[in-house]
């Protein structure tokens, strides 16, 4: 990406909510702003990546988030700001809980909890990366996959998120993938350098988190982003990180989806640095219909 990228410098902007933590009375209050795009429906992981920060604007900064829980309750309207609200409902020697409303026309479109922990010394495992995984750098950007496609949709995705996406398994924005495995894996870094501040890589990762999750779910169905009549939502998101990391450098998302029914597809997520660290997990059930065939 050259240095001429205003994506990144948008992401921080989104991320940069305004608001006083000092001046509180039952909430902190902080707003959260939209950049215009194609569509006015809100990307969810918009509003988890702002909603973790508003949380992290009331926690000391030695005491970093480790684990959200949320509910997407309302799409959200791109064209009206966003105003969270922010509970402080406990803070402890190690640990502290936040909830966070997110409200748009005075009704709630996410709801969440968050904790916090200082860092301390203590047990230590994790999964180990996939072997046989392709560098980022031999793999093609969105924007070499969709960008000479004129539709709006596409050229954003292509040109205006700010997180470069390579395809490890077959994309899925014209057609589904005929392997049928319920799997999915990318890398991912944003397309420039971000600053030195922990608590915005762990908003922004909680942003990335939401854009490929689903695809294991529609993989394993043949299933592609544009299958006439499909509608997909995302309805719960959690997310635990779980050592240091930086989004401005190469991450490996593995998703699988173990289950669906009911119209509703569950996926996770593991996310890895380039080193093999596995940094954080992420779970997501998410609404998948199908249009009803006319014979039922």
């Amino acid at each position: 990406m050259s240095t001429q990228d205003t994506t990144t410098p948008k992401l921080i902007e989104l991320l940069d909510l305004s608001g006083d933590p000092e001046a509180r009375t039952d909430e902190d209050i902080f707003v959260g702003h939209t950049p215009p795009q194609s569509r006015n429906r809100i990307f969810g992981g918009q509003v988890l990546g702002q909603a973790v920060m508003a949380a992290s604007k009331t926690v000391e900064q030695a005491r970093p988030i480790h684990s959200m829980h949320g509910y997407f309750l309302r799409a959200g309207d791109a064209r009206l700001p966003i105003t969270f609200g922010v509970q402080r409902l406990r803070d402890g020697r190690s640990f502290s809980a936040r909830r966070v409303h997110a409200y748009q026309d005075g009704v709630p479109i996410l709801s969440m909890i968050a904790s916090f922990q200082t860092y301390d010394e203590g047990i230590d495992h994790q999964d180990t990366m996939p072997e046989g995984i392709p560098d980022p750098e031999s793999l093609p950007s969105t924007a070499e996959l969709i960008g000479d496609i004129n539709h709006p949709v596409a050229k954003e995705y292509a040109f205006n998120r700010p997180f470069d996406i390579r395809y490890i398994s077959e994309p899925l924005f014209l057609k589904g993938s005929e392997d049928r495995s319920a799997a999915n894996a990318v890398w991912m870094k944003t397309n420039s350098a971000m600053p030195d501040d922990d608590a915005l890589h762990r908003a922004a990762l909680a942003f990335a988190s939401d854009y490929t999750l689903l695809e294991s779910v529609l993989r394993r169905h043949g299933l592609a982003w544009i299958t006439p009549g499909m509608s997909v939502a995302s309805l719960d998101h959690a997310m635990w990180w779980h050592r240091p990391f930086r989004v401005d450098e190469w991450l490996l998302y593995v998703q699988e989806s173990p289950s669906a029914s009911g119209s509703r597809g569950l996926a996770t997520g593991r996310i890895f640095n380039r080193a093999g660290q596995l940094v954080a997990t992420v779970a997501q059930e998410g609404m998948v219909r199908l249009p009803k065939d006319d014979g039922e």
